[in-house]
């Protein structure tokens, strides 16, 4: 594990003794500037939809500003803003995305900000240019279909996943870091470049599938037997769902790949204080609570985890943190070497 990452979760494991320290309030001049406007847009990522009607109703109930907001992956949302942004109509305040931000910064349809908030989230977790913070991050593994899977057959190596019982029986979805290009990204950051591309071209004589949907649909298909094993998904949402009695486990298989999600606002915002305003509640001790009661792991320094055993430090596993300057140079070649192995 780096040493940035040993930090982020360290620093996370700091709780109650610094949180006076930490806890920020708006300031009553964008308080009263954001309930003027009265309402905001936010376009929020699928993979933090559950967090996102409570987060919502807690931060109208208090500060009485309307949020409408839509669902949309990333690379949706990016098509979307981008395509405001050029025709002038920009209807978005504020946004959530996994990757892909570095094209509406160089488009310039996001603006800098800096919100109050910030100062309680460790470096990683925010852009020194204040283009973007994060409200909380991701674990991805594998997951398995326990009633397809005897537990002696499990992976336990990413050489396992070589073995010739898994031909045909693997799946991944062929966009975003969730998918296949994380998955070959973290394989080139574990087994550095000649070993990882050695790897992945063994991998692809396996038959791995690409299926479409979300990496949750992913989930869901695997958990509904129709595939043993899912190569890259979110660890939460298989512990989730084996917790309501679904027939699935996340693999804990080293290193695994951690990112997070970034919030960021709009160039050209109809209502930019009211948008700065729901970045500070979703980044407040508050607004970070409702993430770790919806069982998302939170940014900032003084709230825990709800489930620790999925986390890299508290969870005895090493992972590589990809950042979005990572994202940002290496994607385009991670997404062509998934294509031109594996297609």
């Amino acid at each position: 594990m780096s040493a940035g990452f040993k930090h982020i979760f360290a620093a996370c494991a700091v709780l109650s003794a610094g949180s006076s320290a930490l806890a920020q309030e708006p300031g009553a001049d964008l308080i009263a500037k954001a309930k003027a406007e009265g309402k905001l847009v936010y376009y929020t990522d699928l993979i933090i939809d559950q967090i996102v009607r409570p987060l919502v109703a807690a931060f109208e109930a208090k500060y009485g500003v309307k949020v409408e907001y839509s669902r949309a992956d990333s690379q949706d949302t990016i098509i979307k803003v981008l395509g405001e942004h050029k025709a002038g109509r920009m209807q978005a305040d504020v946004f959530g995305l996994t990757s892909g931000l570095k094209a509406l910064i160089d488009g310039g349809a996001v603006r800098k900000f800096a919100p109050a908030n910030a100062a309680a989230l460790p470096g990683q977790f925010k852009d020194p240019n204040q283009y973007w913070v994060s409200t909380n991050y991701y674990v991805m593994t594998p997951a398995v279909n326990t009633e397809l899977v005897a537990e002696k057959d499990r992976p336990k190596t990413y050489d396992d996943l070589l073995d010739p019982r898994w031909k045909d029986k693997m799946v991944w979805k062929p966009n975003d870091m969730s998918g296949a290009p994380g998955f070959v990204a973290n394989t080139l950051r574990a087994m550095g470049e000649e070993k990882g591309l050695d790897y992945l071209r063994k991998l692809s004589k396996q038959g791995v599938k690409s299926i479409g949907g979300s990496a949750r649909a992913v989930v869901d298909q695997v958990i509904a037997g129709e595939h043993p094993m899912a190569l890259q998904i979110f660890n939460h949402h298989a512990a989730l769902s084996a917790k309501k009695g679904a027939p699935v486990q996340w693999v804990k298989m080293e290193p695994a790949m951690a990112q997070m999600t970034l919030v960021t606002l709009t160039a050209g915002s109809k209502s930019p204080n009211a948008a700065q305003l729901f970045v500070e509640f979703m980044l407040s001790g508050e607004g970070q609570d409702l993430f770790r009661k919806a069982d998302y792991f939170p940014t900032r320094s003084d709230t825990p985890n709800s489930m620790p055993e999925l986390a890299p430090t508290t969870g005895n596993f090493k992972a590589n943190f990809v950042t979005p300057d990572d994202i940002a140079k290496d994607y385009e070649r991670w997404s062509k070497l998934y294509i031109e192995l594996f297609r």
